[in-house]
């Protein structure tokens, strides 16, 4: 789900970028939300979860403040002033940014592994948003500078929305993505109205709300599904594999150079994300008892519960159920159900 997540937002960079020829950067920051929410809206519409509980009201807006207000707006006004290809590779800095938080903050285990693979993350996107000879010689160094630094910017405050998200992706998936979109993609929208943006003619106002279905909606619903199993720092180290797609995608699409900076960069970020496919973490552990309200499965080790008689039990189902205090040892990740505490 992770990786699925990245493909599809990955290929939106460079799609982004070429359409910001013609659309204004807060605009389409509108209608890439608009797009994502109004079609997963009407999906929940169509067939109901269940509804979002009041005590996720702060951290659902949140989320969509930092996440889909400011991030994008970054994000896009940074995609002005940096080529897609560099500014593709520099989005890998949201899953450092990710973990950090989720470390610091939020006090999810990072081991030296997957502190190494951040590390070298970070070396490559350093090494892409450093002022070239090239760019110094031609007086283009401002150009040079505040495009990637308004794109780590939106890194950091997507990271700040994913562990937010976090908090809520117990809850339907379609309804918190949806809720998110909507008011995301209707402050965006008032902003560029206020700011004298036009609203597009309609073949470019359709390719600008599909995009933002499938490259916001589906990879958002995805990386939420994920953020529920691994935790946000490893689904955003998986989520790194997104500027991979978008690089690609601009010298596919685009047909923009592949430089040395980019070379290196791929090389750090690919051993970065290797390190982190490898990870193992395993320690006894203990579930304090608890009960909650998701999507699961009964041969997880974690829900061999009851039914009432004459209900109808099937895999991947979602109901309130209770979990008793259990002490056991497995390999895991900071999911639903692993989100204790460890010993500095």
């Amino acid at each position: 789900m992770a990786i699925g997540a990245a493909v599809l937002f990955g290929a939106s960079t460079p799609l982004s970028r070429a359409l910001l020829v013609q659309i204004a950067p807060a605009m389409l920051a509108a209608l890439l939300y608009l797009g994502a929410g109004v079609g997963l809206a009407l999906s929940w519409l169509v067939r109901r979860g269940a509804p979002l509980a009041r005590a996720d009201a702060p951290w659902l807006a949140g989320a969509a403040l930092f996440g889909g207000v400011l991030g994008p707006m970054a994000l896009l006004f940074g995609l002005r002033a940096t080529p897609a290809g560099p500014a593709s590779l520099l989005l890998n800095l949201e899953s450092v940014f990710t973990a950090l938080v989720a470390w610091r903050v939020f006090r999810e285990a990072i081991d030296r592994r997957l502190a190494l693979g951040m590390a070298l993350v970070l070396a490559g996107s350093l090494a892409l948003a450093w002022p070239s000879t090239a760019a110094l010689a031609q007086g283009a160094q401002g150009a040079r500078w505040w495009g990637p630094a308004l794109i780590a910017l939106a890194c950091a405050l997507w990271a700040i929305d994913n562990n937010l998200t976090r908090k809520v992706s117990d809850a339907d998936v379609r309804a918190v993505v949806a809720v998110k979109c909507l008011v995301a993609g209707a402050v965006n929208l008032g902003v560029a109205l206020v700011s004298g943006a036009a609203i597009p003619e309609k073949s470019l106002l359709v390719r600008a709300l599909a995009l933002g279905f499938v490259s916001y909606g589906v990879s958002l619903l995805l990386f939420v599904l994920a953020l529920r199993h691994l935790g946000a720092a490893r689904t955003g180290s998986w989520f790194a594999l997104a500027p991979f797609v978008g690089a690609l995608g601009a010298v596919l699409l685009l047909r923009e150079p592949v430089t040395g900076a980019m070379a290196f960069a791929t090389l750090m970020m690919g051993v970065g994300l290797a390190l982190h496919a490898i990870e193992r973490h395993e320690h006894d552990h203990t579930h304090e008892e608890s009960t909650h309200a998701h999507g699961h499965r009964h041969d997880d080790g974690h829900h061999a519960h009851d039914h009432a008689e004459g209900v109808a039990v099937r895999e991947g189902h979602s109901h309130e159920h209770t979990h008793g205090r259990v002490v056991h040892r497995h390999p895991h990740f900071p999911d639903t159900h692993h989100r204790h505490t460890h010993e500095a």
